[in-house]
């Protein structure tokens, strides 16, 4: 610890430390002034240090991660942890390690002093599982010592019998950082070290093919003298030897590109999803739903696909060009190929026009008929017979026709490109063929541009046919690709406000809600749902809200938590508003569970659809809970009907849960979110009476402060 103590961040810099941090890890955080010092109320509590840390790193726009590590995997952890903040397990003061990088010699930690210094990965790993060490280590010094093991071999005995012992054990106190999902995608990039990959896959592919080419001049030379020397034969079987290791960097290369740049895009669209306001997708079908999911592994697929070949057909046509105005055909021959190249973007252009018509009316046909399956029994009710299927045979007859135009385009860039060349290739050197007036070698040269070419074509037109299929893919995921960007978490002041009168929370004066003169209307309609709401609402207060349906109760709901935004007025928790909060902590303080038709359960295990509001994975006090409110709202006998209790699958793919079971399932899902306020829309409609009681005790029980929302 001692060897540490000179690169140890205290609390009150651990805002500076994550800033600095992050820009050392490439990271690019946003540099609006030194973050406020941490909290007091979070320097003794675990969750409430988390919460911190990730609303200050919101505010630098990157992410702090909190990991919780294996002691068996602590050691292969940390030299790919980079960049972290580590916690050094103390009873006094926090401390923190600031983890730049690592390496299989050693760990690069950035102290007060803003100089990384390399310290040994086992000094490391020893004060962070120090702890837990000591409470096994004498026991199992003990046990080696009777087995008679001396020197070396005793210390690499007691490390094996601990790694048994406790290998299970999980080490917390980890913040690993990462760009946003909302940031720059190439920032994004950059930081996983795709950019860098990227440039090593073109040196590899570029050495690969000129080695290639050196391997095949060393034969040609020789056959075109008539004789083959040994040392020549040699240089070619080594040329070609060397091929294997260039091909084995290429193919590595193209898959950690693949896998990076996907999970990147998977998760940036994920976030956007997550960051699109519910207006935007309220009048959206499951088929467009199901269009977008499908569009989104389309542009993945075909936009790495279309990249890779594009990159290498590059490198080749420009290689192909230098040969061929080396050869017979001269500096003609390779202005031909250029021209050549501008007719197969011509035609991948015409074919991304084709394929976008075909890619709507796919899409609308997609959606129609998601449609009118949910509908279906609807449909067989209120459509005669003769009519019925009218339309969907005009969709198909449509879509047939968008399809054979799109298949001669894509037939003409495949075929024609490629094979149009080998033709006028050879067609460009004939003159100097007839005549004479090239010798061997320059026709062999030009011969072997023009073969070149050819093969640089093919990947040119089946790269230029991927793109234009990710280019139309991509209309359908742009919008949440560019909602991921939408910031609304920047403003950590009111987290540390929360913090700080964390321990003081019942002696603070502030309504946990309070509303005045609220106005919303929906975009379509031109009367406001509300007009003039205003409402107050204390710590510990139990309100019911009565109206008829449509009179804007749900609307309301939405409002309090975060979910809509006012047209006016002034929303405040403890005195703050939601844009100096940041959603996230809003909806930390109140959670809502929203009527039936607008909850959901994922098809996942019944745990995670229980603690998915909270931090995840959920510790086994966590679990211990959730449980124990499952009972309470009467789900204990459907606990114990599944044979994975807890860990059962459920959703459309798992067990199946009954209406009243997925309405206990949400109510549960809030209170285990210990906010503020509690809001529940209808949640208890769908109980009997006996089961109405039980879970009205739960809830009055476990809700700090409840508003109820029901029909009169």
């Amino acid at each position: 610890m001692s060897d540490l103590a000179a690169l140890c961040w205290h609390g009150n810099r651990l805002g500076e430390a994550l800033q600095i941090l992050a820009r050392h890890g490439g990271l690019s955080p946003r540099t609006a002034g030194v973050p406020e010092p941490l909290p007091r109320a979070a320097q003794a509590r675990g969750d409430l240090l988390n919460r911190w840390l990730s609303s200050v790193a919101r505010g630098l726009g990157i992410e702090a991660a909190a990991a919780e590590i294996s002691y068996a995997d602590l050691r292969q952890f940390l030299p790919e942890a980079g960049p972290a903040l580590l916690r050094l397990p103390d009873s006094g003061e926090p401390r923190f390690l600031a983890l730049v990088r690592g390496t299989r010699r050693g760990l690069y930690l950035l102290g007060p002093d803003l100089i990384p210094r390399r310290v040994s990965l086992e000094v490391v790993a020893r004060c962070l599982s120090g702890d837990l060490e000591e409470k096994h280590l004498a026991e199992t010094e003990k046990l080696v010592d009777e087995v008679g093991l001396r020197g070396n071999g005793r210390e690499r005995a007691v490390t094996r019998v601990l790694r048994d012992q406790i290998g299970g054990e999980r080490i917390g106190g980890i913040w690993m950082l990462t760009a946003s999902p909302g940031s720059s995608f190439f920032r994004q990039m950059r930081s996983a070290g795709l950019l860098r990959r990227s440039l090593v896959l073109l040196g590899a592919h570029l050495l690969q093919y000129v080695v290639w080419i050196a391997s095949w001049m060393v034969i040609g030379r020789a056959a075109l003298q008539g004789r083959f020397d040994e040392g020549w034969l040699l240089a070619w079987v080594l040329l070609l030897l060397t091929l294997i290791p260039l091909r084995a960097l290429v193919t590595w290369s193209q898959g950690a590109i693949a896998i990076g740049a996907g999970g990147l895009l998977k998760k940036r669209l994920l976030h956007g999803a997550l960051q699109l306001e519910t207006e935007e997708i309220r009048h959206q079908g499951a088929g467009q739903f199901l269009g977008r999911i499908l569009e989104s592994e389309a542009v993945e697929s075909l936009a790495l696909s279309g990249g890779f070949l594009g990159m290498m057909a590059l490198i080749e046509m420009a290689i192909a060009t230098v040969v061929l105005a080396l050869g017979a055909g001269g500096v003609l021959h390779g202005l031909l190929l250029v021209a050549w190249v501008a007719l197969c973007v011509a035609l991948g252009v015409r074919n991304f026009r084709q394929r976008q018509r075909w890619a709507d009316e796919r899409l609308t046909m997609t959606h129609k008929t998601v449609e009118r399956m949910i509908g279906h029994r609807t449909r067989l009710a209120q459509e005669p017979p003769a009519v019925r299927h009218d339309d969907e045979d005009q969709s198909i007859v449509k879509y047939l026709d968008l399809s054979k135009a799109m298949d001669r385009s894509a037939a003409a860039l495949m075929a024609i490109v490629p094979r149009g060349w080998l033709a006028l290739g050879l067609l460009a050197l004939a003159p100097a063929f007839v005549t004479g007036s090239a010798t061997p070698a320059l026709l062999a040269v030009g011969l072997g541009g023009v073969l070149l070419a050819n093969q640089a074509l093919e990947k040119l037109a089946e790269g230029v046919w991927h793109l234009a299929g990710a280019a139309t893919a991509w209309r359908q995921v742009a919008g949440l690709f560019h909602a991921a960007a939408r910031e609304r978490d920047r403003n950590s002041t009111g987290v540390v406000s929360s913090l700080d009168s964390h321990d003081d929370h019942h002696k603070d004066q502030q309504p946990i809600l309070e509303a005045t003169d609220l106005v919303f209307r929906f975009r379509d309609r031109r009367d406001p749902v509300l007009r003039g709401c205003s409402l107050r609402i204390e710590e510990g207060d139990r309100l019911l809200l009565q109206g008829p349906s449509g009179g804007g109760k749900s609307t309301l709901a939405a409002l309090l938590a975060g979910l809509r935004a006012p047209e006016s007025g002034l929303l405040l928790s403890r005195g703050l508003d939601l844009q100096s909060l940041g959603s996230q902590e809003w909806r930390r303080r109140v959670v809502v569970a929203p009527q039936f038709h607008e909850n959901h359960v994922l098809t996942e295990t019944f745990a995670f659809n229980l603690l998915m509001g909270g931090a995840w994975p959920p510790r086994p006090e966590d679990l211990r809970e959730a449980e124990a409110v499952c009972r309470e709202v009467g789900l204990g006998e459907l606990l114990e009907r599944m044979p994975g209790g807890l860990y059962q699958m459920v959703g459309e793919s798992g067990w199946q849960l009954s209406h009243g079971e997925r309405s206990r399932l949400y109510l549960a899902r809030a209170l285990l979110q210990h906010p503020d306020l509690v809001v529940l829309d209808e949640s208890l409609a769908a109980l009997d009476a006996e089961t109405l009681q039980r879970t009205l005790d739960c809830v009055l029980s476990r809700a700090r402060t409840l508003l109820l929302i029901a029909h009169p």
